[in-house]
């Protein structure tokens, strides 16, 4: 086989890996939740402390794979991404798995950064339109299988084993990569922008955790607007060390392109909008509507398996279309598939949803591949590391601060609506419906009490998760319009067949 192939082979594997941790542990959050005791919060940090260190480290990761070899940072960041992955399958209790979760993230910068880049070195013309096809294929299908496979191995094997299965695909995957993928690097490494790595990663820290503890803590809290403040002040450092630097990790004259912010946009407002929701999808399935794990994940699949067929399908029409349309009515399509969700009432069924999802995977479908293919089209081919790195780190920054911020509006709501359903109801019960729907709040009422607890939980559940599946259609919508008017191909830059600098392949 070819040794394009190959590389989409296992950036392919490692991309479906990424994903599909995203995806499996949703469906496990609830089992999650309650073997290991844990609030909202801390399930909340089992999705944000991954995409927070994956959103940290892809700038960092994406410059090194330029200077140092994108084989050679795919490499360490699988090995990392595996290891970390074993440390959360034997995890038995909220903090170990959290910190573990940071460290997948870590390691998968390392993949996630390289990942078009490694795309981007092999492919030119009509194959390249196609490589990013099959890429988004991949998206598609491991958002597809995510929640079906999370359903059937937490079922008959426990919440663990969805970390165990990655251990022997890396270290599998990780030979063939040094067996099979070229290492191209810059001619000139340029040295690490450690100021900028620091500032960066400290302010997206204070940012997520300043969302996500600001119900708990209060809003006006000394600990909250230290936060956020903070996380301000960093950002803006970061910005005016990026400026001044000679060796940026982040060229901030990227931001001068239109068709740059507007793919950017579109890459964040999907995150935000659509797969930020997953985590509240998940706890309505089966903390509301009471399915296991396994039913949950089979009520997903119209909405994922859609995504993974139109993929394809969009991606070899990049070549006829221009990719601002395909990006643009994509995300709408998203947008009137989450309207579509809103409207949900404490007495429907999960049918309620399924004109939302269907509607929803056609649109994501039509724009991830465009995304992929867009991030890497603006910039110089020598710096398609740092392009990778920035469109991915739009993507997990937009998970991590979707959630964390839909979060607190989605507790805002049940605390607010709970509090004149049940004025005297028991300390902790808000968290419960926030954190495990109302099943888990029925455990805070006598039986004789339990129908009216659980009937305010439903309430107060779906009040909150209209809110936000409206907020999400709002993201969406106004990412969908950014792209369509900001993508210009004009600003895409000619691709050279020939790889800059590489060492030869290992046979």
């Amino acid at each position: 086989m070819e040794r394009k192939w190959w590389t989409l082979l296992l950036v392919s594997i490692a991309t479906f890996m990424l994903l599909l941790d995203v995806t499996v542990v949703n469906v496990a959050l609830p089992d999650i939740q309650r073997e290991l005791h844990a609030s909202l919060s801390s399930l909340q940090w089992v999705v944000d402390a991954y995409s927070l260190m994956l959103a940290a480290f892809l700038l960092t990761a994406g410059s090194l794979g330029d200077r140092l070899g994108r084989r050679r940072v795919f490499t360490i960041g699988f090995g990392i991404f595996t290891f970390a992955s074993f440390l959360c399958g034997i995890s038995n209790d909220p903090t170990l798995l959290n910190l573990a979760r940071g460290l997948q993230g870590i390691g998968g910068a390392g993949m996630f950064a390289t990942s078009l880049a490694l795309i981007g070195q092999e492919f030119q013309g009509k194959d390249r339109a196609t490589a990013f096809g099959v890429w988004g294929a991949v998206v598609g299908g491991a958002v597809a299988v995510g929640p079906l496979v999370g359903g059937v191995i937490t079922e008959s094997l426990g919440w663990e084993w969805i970390f165990f299965v990655n251990v022997p695909i890396g270290i599998t995957a990780m030979v063939l990569t040094e067996r099979k993928i070229v290492n191209v690097f810059a001619k000139d490494p340029e040295p690490i922008d450690v100021p900028g790595l620091v500032t960066f990663s400290l302010a997206l820290f204070l940012l997520i955790f300043g969302l996500i503890r600001g119900n708990p803590e209060g809003w006006g809290s000394p600990l909250i607007l230290a936060c956020l403040i903070g996380s301000a002040v960093l950002l803006s450092a970061f910005v005016a060390i990026e400026l001044r630097s000679k060796y940026p990790m982040l060229d901030l004259s990227l931001f001068r392109k239109s068709a740059f912010n507007g793919v950017s946009a579109v890459a964040f407002g999907l995150s935000a909008g659509m797969f930020a929701m997953f985590l509240y999808l998940t706890i309505y399935m089966q903390g509301v509507l009471d399915f296991s794990p396994l039913e949950a994940g089979l009520r997903f699949l119209p909405l994922t398996v859609l995504g993974f067929i139109v993929a394809p399908i969009s991606g070899a029409l990049s070549n006829r279309i221009p990719i601002r349309v395909l990006l643009g009515s994509g995300l709408a399509v998203v947008g009137v598939g989450l309207l579509l969700m809103h409207g949900v009432s404490p007495d429907s069924g999960w049918t309620t949803l399924l004109g939302g999802f269907l509607v929803a995977g056609i649109g994501i479908g039509i724009t991830n591949p465009g995304i992929g293919q867009a991030a890497i089209a603006v910039v110089p081919v020598e710096k398609s590391g740092m392009g990778s790195g920035i469109n991915t780190t739009f993507r997990q920054v937009g998970i991590a601060t979707g959630v964390a911020s839909l979060g607190a509006v989605f507790q805002s709501q049940v605390d607010s609506k709970l509090a004149g359903l049940l004025p005297n109801a028991p300390s902790g019960l808000a968290e419960a419906v926030s954190s495990g729907g109302s099943r888990a709040a029925a455990a805070f009422a006598p039986p004789a009490q339990r129908p009216e607890v659980v009937h305010a939980a439903k309430v107060a559940f779906v009040s909150g998760f209209n809110e936000i599946l409206l907020i999400g259609a709002i993201l969406s919508f106004v990412g969908a319009a950014l792209g369509f008017a900001l993508v210009r191909t004009s600003d895409f830059v000619a691709t050279s067949p020939e790889p800059e600098a590489a060492e030869p392949v290992t046979a």
